[in-house]
């Protein structure tokens, strides 16, 4: 049988700084490392398309280096 809390932040707060502070640098590790992926999951998710490319998106970089580069070398003649 499972037992359920309902706890608010304030008493999850309170419990957690009852841990030993190794105890709770680890959850702390744990915690954002979960948040990480799920921020990352979101992204990806986000920005998920079937409309580019690797082949697309190489072609773009290019194009924003070479026009960077022409951009740099015409400050630097200025110069």
């Amino acid at each position: 049988m499972d037992a359920v809390l309902n706890l608010n932040y304030s008493q999850i707060l309170s419990l957690v700084k009852q841990l030993p502070t190794r105890t709770q640098l680890r959850l702390g590790r744990i915690l954002t490392k979960d948040a990480t992926k799920a921020e990352l999951e979101h992204f990806l998710e986000t920005f998920k398309t079937d409309e580019l490319s690797e082949e697309d998106i190489l072609a773009e970089v290019k194009q924003v280096r070479k026009e960077r580069y022409a951009r740099r070398k015409k400050e630097a003649d200025h110069c």
